[in-house]
């Protein structure tokens, strides 16, 4: 099993994609028994990630995805980084082997992405969002210092009309402050 003392983490090129895709994929298609955990099951059966997306990020000269691999070179986890104006970055598609879970690792991987922002990036605040349904998730966020901005972006429903979701769902935008 994987610790945070023993995870490496590294920059993505071009040969990552498919286990990339794979990954984040498999992570966020997962079924999670935790109560509340999500309130939008087949949004998560849904999620499809495809190469072109992977590869449309890693060719955004200002976009990086890091991952972490194990002792072995598995890859364990993922989260995508890009720069923005006025010393901002924004970081997305953090996701964990599913059975590497609630091991404490996405914490350790997010602290990483946040440490590659400031120092590579020369991020002042880091921003992020999460889906309105995803309270856990959110409060997760919240702990490790990331508040909410008050912005709400629209969560893209119509174009997937064929599920049952709630209309009511958006993206709850979050940012924590980074500079020493």
């Amino acid at each position: 099993m994987a610790t945070a003392d023993s995870l490496q983490i590294r920059e993505a090129t071009k040969a990552d994609t498919s286990p990339i895709q794979q990954l984040i994929e498999t992570a966020f298609q997962a079924d999670d028994s935790r109560p509340d955990w999500t309130t939008a099951v087949e949004l998560n059966r849904s999620f499809r990630f495809p190469e072109s997306q992977v590869e449309s990020i890693m060719a955004e000269p200002q976009s990086t995805i890091l991952m972490a691999t194990n002792d072995s070179g598995a890859l364990i986890g993922v989260v995508a980084v890009t720069k923005r104006p006025e010393n901002v970055s924004r970081i997305a598609h953090l996701a964990i082997d599913q059975q590497y879970q609630r091991g404490g690792l996405g914490r350790v991987l997010l602290a990483r992405a946040e440490q590659y922002c400031r120092e590579t990036l020369g991020a002042k605040r880091i921003g992020l969002n999460a889906v309105s349904s995803r309270k856990p998730l959110i409060a997760w966020y919240e702990r490790q210092g990331y508040q909410r901005t008050g912005d709400q972006l629209p969560f893209p429903v119509d174009i997937l009309l064929e599920l049952n979701l709630p209309t009511d769902l958006y993206f709850v935008e979050m940012e924590k402050i980074v500079e020493d």
